[in-house]
C-alpha cells in the first residue's frame, strides 16, 4: 500500500554530512509516523530517528542526538534525514519506514512499510 524508495547515499568523510531523502506513494504524510533505521555489517537493525506529521513529535537515538534530524515535504511525499558532523560508527544501511500511528516509537516490529535501504559510508 505504501512504498518507500530511500536516496542521497554514498561516501562522505568524517565530519562530513549527507541528506538521505525517502520518498513515498502515499498522498500525504498526515496521520503517518515516518522513520529511519540503520544495519551496519554484522550488527542488528536499529533505530535511528523518526516523526510523525500530524503532532510534529519526534524522537532520536541517543547516538545521533546533536547531529541528526529528520524532516518532511508533504508536497512532493518525501521525508529526509539530515546527517551533519558524520562519524565512521554511522556507516550503515540506512532504510526508511512507515507506520499509521501517532507516536513514534523505536521498535523495528512496529514499522510495517519498508524501503530496500541505502548505503552510507564514513571514512576516517
Amino acid at each position: 500500500q505504501v512504498q518507500l524508495v530511500e536516496s542521497g547515499g554514498g561516501l562522505v568523510q568524517a565530519g562530513g554530512s549527507l541528506r538521505l531523502s525517502c520518498a513515498a506513494s502515499v498522498r500525504t504524510f498526515s496521520g503517518l509516523t515516518m522513520a529511519w533505521f540503520r544495519q551496519a555489517p554484522g550488527k542488528d537493525r536499529s533505530f535511528v530517528a523518526a516523526i510523525n506529521w500530524n503532532t510534529r513529535y519526534s524522537l532520536y537515538a541517543d547516538s545521533v542526538k546533536g547531529r541528526f534530524s529528520v524532516s518532511g515535504n508533504n508536497a512532493n511525499n518525501t521525508t529526509y534525514l539530515q546527517m551533519n558532523n558524520l562519524k565512521p560508527e554511522d556507516t550503515a544501511v540506512y532504510y526508511c519506514a512507515a507506520e499509521r500511528f501517532s507516536v513514534p516509537t523505536m521498535r523495528e516490529r512496529s514499522y510495517s512499510y519498508w524501503g530496500q535501504g541505502i548505503q552510507v559510508t564514513v571514512s576516517s
